[in-house]
């Protein structure tokens, strides 16, 4: 099984696998058709709250990626993303972020490598 992060807003392609858009909110200024996602899990994303705390505190990712993991402890939607990977052999999780070195997306692989 291969993971893979991607912002939503690069093109798709054929090594992307299946696509899981991992975002709370939809992207700005993208159609459903042109995002070709095959599953949108917002249920996974961070909450409102701790999205709304990151966008403000951009500097403590290592503090937000704490916080993420533990709403994410025992979460029946990291759960069900877990059975998605496990039946595709590649899947890349979508972000809308502009910064791809500090994002959801990222602390969700981790922990999916993990377990």
């Amino acid at each position: 099984m291969t993971i893979k992060t991607k912002r939503i807003y690069e093109p798709a392609t054929a090594t992307d696998g299946y696509r899981v858009l991992v975002d709370r909110l939809w992207p700005r200024g993208l159609t459903k058709e042109a995002a070709g996602i095959d599953r949108w899990m917002k249920e996974v994303a961070p909450s409102n709250e701790l999205r709304t705390w990151f966008h403000s505190h951009m500097d403590e990712w290592d503090e937000f990626s704490a916080r993420y993991k533990a709403e994410l402890k025992d979460s029946e939607a990291l759960a069900a993303l877990h059975e998605i990977i496990s039946d595709h052999e590649v899947v890349t999780l979508l972000f809308a972020a502009k910064t791809e070195d500090r994002n959801q997306a990222l602390v969700l692989k981790e922990l999916l490598e993990k377990a």
